[in-house]
């Protein structure tokens, strides 16, 4: 068994970036589901609909949750599916981010976790400075 893994992000973000990276990697190793967030949604009814997709994509070894970014309504919806299973949520989701989970499908959520936060910030990259 393998970990889920379930985005939520504003409007198509999520979709697209799974998209981008299935077209990279050619496959999509971890069973994934991607939750748009209109700004116009009722935050309760994507709660639910996120609730199903957790029991749908946890099958023993818990669930990892991508959103986009911490605070808003996509991070806030995430943070009350915690108490429901285990579930771990990583916020900022970047397409390095999320190559890194998904080239790592083997491990477990803790170690899932770490490989998300680290693809993450690994991948913010200053490849120009202006010098004097």
């Amino acid at each position: 068994m393998t970990v889920g893994l379930l985005l939520i992000t504003h409007e198509n973000f999520g979709d697209l970036s799974l998209q981008i990276i299935k077209t990279i990697l050619g496959v999509c190793p971890l069973e994934t589901k991607s939750l748009s967030v209109p700004f116009d949604a009722n935050p309760d009814t994507i709660y639910t609909e996120a609730k199903r997709y957790v029991e749908m994509l946890n099958h023993g070894e818990g669930v990892l949750i991508l959103t986009d970014l911490y605070g808003a309504t996509p991070s806030n919806i995430a943070h009350r599916l915690v108490k429901n299973g285990k579930v771990a949520i990583v916020t900022g989701l970047n397409l390095s981010m999320l190559m890194r989970v998904l080239n790592y499908p083997n491990l477990s959520l803790e170690e899932l976790i770490d490989k998300a936060s680290h693809g993450g910030t690994e991948g913010v990259v200053v490849t120009t400075r202006k010098t004097d």
